[in-house]
C-alpha cells in the first residue's frame, strides 16, 4: 500500500509541474505601424473632395485620391491626437462606408488590431492611385456626440474626414481640398486661395497640419464683420445663426469685438498670423464648441448672444480666450503637445502654461475691451475663487495632475468634481498666473506686470504672417519670468502647480486689494449667469447646483446635502412642502436661518423617493470681492484698458 501511494504522489508532482510550465499560446502583437519621420509623402498630393449637402440628416460624404509612389502596402491613419483636444478624441466611429478602389477595381482593406485609427491596404500591381469614399455621420442629438450639422448651419472639421499616410510628419504630406455646400449658403475659413464655382469650393494647396488646423462654418444665415486691418494682416468676425433675427448685433456690440483685437494688439505686440477669422455660430441646434486654431477659431454659443446681451454676459469671454490662443498655445506651445503627426500621443504637464495662462489673458482682455465691466470682471473672478476655496480634492491632486484629464476622462460628467477634480489648469491656473502678476507689480512699484512677460514670451517677433510654432518647456517660463524680474519662479510654479494639498490659490486677488466674501445676495453677474444659462446655484450654503429644471448637476464634496446622501442626478421634487423651484429653495435656506427645524427636501432617484432633512441654518452664500481698506487696488488696473 505505501508502495501504490508513492507511485501516486510521484505522478502527481510530474502533473503538476507539467500544467505549472504549460503556458497557454498566445497571439503575437502585429508589426508596429511605421512612427511619422520629417520626409515628404513621396506619392504627390492628396485630393480631398466633401460634398455637405445632406443638411437634412446631416451626413457629410468625402472622396480622396491619394497618389501612390509604388505599388507597395500601404498604412492610411485617421486623426486621432488632435490639436486643442489634447487627447485622442478624433470620432472615428463617426466615420463610416469606407470603400477603396485601384485600376477601377474594389480593393479590401484591414483595420488594424491594435490601432483602430490605422487602415492597412495592398494596392494591385501597378496601381499609382487609391480613390477612397466614406461617410461621415453627424449626429443628430448630443446623446450620440457633438452636433456638427444643421438644417441651417455646419461645422467642418477636415480632420473628421480624411485619411492620411503614415510615415510622414503631417507638414509633410499635402492636400488639395474641396468642399460643395447647399445653395445660397455661405462660409468662412482660414484656408486660402478659394475659388467658388456653383455651390463648390476649392481651396489651394496645403500641408495636412495647417489643413486640420483651419475648420470651416458655413450656414444659410451669416453677417460679417472687418474687426481690423493693420497692414497686410487682418481680422474678421463670421457669424453664422440658425435665425437670421440672431444676427442683430448693435454697433456697440461690434465696437467692443473691435476692441478685442486692438487691447491683444496692445498686449501681445506682434501678430503670427497674416489674416484671422473668428468663426462664431449662435443657436441651439449646432453643439457648443470653443477651440483654438492658428488662424482662426470655432466659437458656438446660445443664440441670444446679441439679442440678449446684459443677460448673455457669460458668453462674453469666449472669443476672448480663443482668439488668445493665436498667440498662447498655437504659437507658443509646449513642446510635448506639438507633436509630428496625429498618431503620436500629447502630453499635458504644461496644460496651465496653455491653457491656465490663456485663461488669465482671455478673461483680461475680456475685460480691458468692455466686453466685461469692471465690476463684471471683479465678479468673475469671484466666482473662480470661490470655486478653488472650496475644492477639496487639491487635497490629494494637483493642478498638473489634472493635465491628464482630457485622457483620463474624456470632458465625461464626473459625480464628485470638488473631490475628483476636472481640468483645473484652466481656472486654477489663472488664480496662479494673477498671483504672480500681483507680485510682479507690488514688489516692482507696479514698474512691471506680467503683461512684460506676455510680451516677452508670447509676442516674440517674427516674420510677418509667419504660422512656424515656437515650442517651449518649463526652464523657458522660468528664463523669461526672471528677465522681468527676478526671483525663484520655479519654486514659486512648482509649489503651486505641481504640489497636493496645497491652500487655495487666493493670494492674487488679496494681493490685488480685495478678499473674497460670501453675503446672501448674488451679483449681477450670477444673476444674468443664472438665468441665461437656466441654472442655479447653491454651491457655498447646501452644497447643491443645479441645470436647467429640478435636476442636480453638482455636490459639492462634504457638503450638507453631500452628508445628507444627495447625489448628482437627483431630482428634487419639493422643499418644505412647495413643489421646487430656485426661488423656493432661496426662500427656504434664508427661513432656516431663525430655526432649528431642517430644510426637507422630497426627492427622486430613478423610482426612488424619500424625504431628506439638511440640517443648515448659515443662509445663503455667494461670493463677491470685497476692497482691503489701505491696499493698492491693482485688479482694476490689471482690468482696466490699455
Amino acid at each position: 500500500m505505501s508502495i501504490w501511494r508513492s507511485a501516486v504522489s510521484v505522478l502527481l508532482v510530474v502533473w503538476a509541474a507539467s500544467t505549472a510550465w504549460a503556458q497557454p499560446e498566445r497571439a503575437p502583437m502585429p508589426p508596429v505601424i511605421e512612427a511619422p519621420q520629417d520626409t515628404a509623402y513621396p506619392g504627390g498630393v492628396i485630393v480631398l473632395q466633401i460634398d455637405a449637402t445632406d443638411t437634412t440628416r446631416g451626413i457629410f460624404r468625402g472622396r480622396e485620391r491619394i497618389p501612390l509612389a509604388n505599388d507597395e502596402p500601404i498604412t492610411l491613419l485617421y486623426p486621432q491626437w488632435l490639436p486643442g483636444n489634447h487627447a485622442p478624441r478624433g470620432p472615428i466611429n463617426l466615420f463610416a462606408g469606407i470603400e477603396v478602389f485601384a485600376n477601377g477595381e474594389r480593393v479590401a482593406w484591414r483595420r488594424d488590431p491594435v490601432n483602430v485609427y490605422a487602415f492597412h491596404v495592398d494596392p494591385p500591381a501597378g496601381a499609382r492611385e487609391l480613390e477612397v469614399t466614406f461617410q461621415f455621420l453627424s449626429p443628430t442629438q448630443t446623446s450620440q456626440g457633438r452636433v456638427v450639422m444643421t438644417p441651417n448651419m455646419l461645422n467642418l472639421q477636415w480632420n473628421a474626414m480624411l485619411l492620411y499616410p503614415a510615415g510622414h510628419f503631417a507638414t509633410q504630406i499635402r492636400f488639395r481640398p474641396s468642399v460643395t455646400l447647399p445653395a445660397e449658403w455661405t462660409f468662412a475659413s482660414a484656408l486660402d486661395g478659394a475659388q467658388t464655382e456653383g455651390q463648390t469650393t476649392e481651396f489651394a494647396e496645403t500641408d495636412l497640419e495647417t489643413l486640420v488646423d483651419s475648420p470651416m462654418f458655413a450656414g444659410r444665415y451669416a453677417r460679417v464683420e472687418q474687426l481690423d486691418r493693420s497692414g497686410q494682416s487682418r481680422v474678421t468676425l463670421n457669424i453664422f445663426a440658425e435665425r437670421p433675427d440672431q444676427l442683430d448685433a448693435t454697433d456697440e456690440q461690434i465696437r467692443l469685438h473691435r476692441n478685442l483685437i486692438a487691447q491683444a494688439d496692445r498686449l501681445f505686440g506682434a501678430r503670427h498670423f497674416d489674416h484671422y477669422d473668428l468663426l462664431f455660430a449662435l443657436g441651439d441646434r449646432l453643439s457648443g464648441i470653443g477651440l483654438e486654431h492658428h488662424r482662426s477659431s470655432e466659437n458656438k454659443v446660445s443664440g441670444g448672444y446679441f439679442t440678449e446681451w446684459s443677460n448673455s454676459v457669460d458668453d462674453h469671454d469666449l472669443l476672448p480666450h480663443e482668439y488668445t490662443h493665436s498667440w498662447i498655445g498655437k504659437y507658443r506651445r509646449p513642446n510635448d503637445l506639438y507633436t509630428p503627426g496625429y498618431d503620436v500621443p500629447m502630453r499635458g504637464e504644461l496644460l496651465w502654461a496653455y491653457e491656465g495662462s490663456d485663461q488669465y489673458w482671455g478673461q483680461v482682455l475680456t475685460a480691458r475691451s468692455g466686453l466685461f465691466t469692471r465690476q463684471q470682471g471683479l465678479d468673475y473672478l469671484a466666482s473662480v475663487a470661490a470655486t478653488y476655496q472650496y475644492r477639496v480634492g487639491r487635497e490629494w491632486r494637483s493642478v498638473t495632475d489634472t493635465g491628464n484629464d482630457p485622457i483620463i476622462a474624456a470632458r465625461r460628467p464626473t459625480p464628485w468634481v470638488s473631490y475628483s477634480r476636472s481640468e483645473d489648469y484652466y481656472s486654477e491656473g489663472l488664480l496662479i498666473w494673477l498671483d504672480a502678476d500681483t507680485l510682479i507689480r507690488q514688489r516692482t512699484g507696479g514698474r512691471r506686470s506680467l503683461d512684460d512677460f506676455a510680451r516677452r514670451f508670447y509676442g516674440v517677433p517674427a516674420e510677418s504672417g509667419s504660422r512656424q510654432v515656437n515650442t517651449f518647456e518649463f526652464g523657458d517660463i522660468v528664463e523669461n519670468l526672471n528677465a522681468v524680474m527676478p526671483y525663484d519662479w520655479a519654486t514659486f510654479l512648482r509649489e503651486r502647480f505641481e504640489a497636493f494639498n496645497t491652500q487655495p490659490p487666493l493670494d492674487g486677488i488679496e494681493r490685488g486689494g480685495y478678499r473674497l466674501v460670501y453675503t446672501e445676495e448674488r451679483s449681477a453677474y450670477q444673476r444674468a449667469a443664472e438665468s441665461y444659462g437656466k441654472s442655479a446655484n447653491f454651491a457655498y450654503s447646501i452644497g447643491l447646483g443645479f441645470g436647467e429644471g429640478n435636476t442636480v448637476t453638482t455636490v459639492q464634496w462634504d457638503s450638507p446635502a453631500f452628508n445628507a446622501g444627495v447625489t448628482t442626478g437627483t431630482q428634487i421634487l419639493a422643499v418644505n412642502g412647495e413643489n421646487y423651484s430656485a426661488d423656493v429653495m432661496r426662500r427656504a435656506i434664508t427661513a432656516a436661518k431663525h430655526t432649528t427645524a431642517p430644510i426637507e427636501m422630497i426627492v427622486r432617484n430613478g423610482d426612488s423617493y424619500r424625504t431628506v432633512e439638511l440640517d443648515y441654518h448659515d443662509g445663503l452664500r455667494y461670493p463677491h470681492l470685497e476692497r482691503i481698506p489701505g491696499h493698492t487696488d491693482l485688479l482694476s488696473r490689471i482690468l482696466a484698458p490699455r
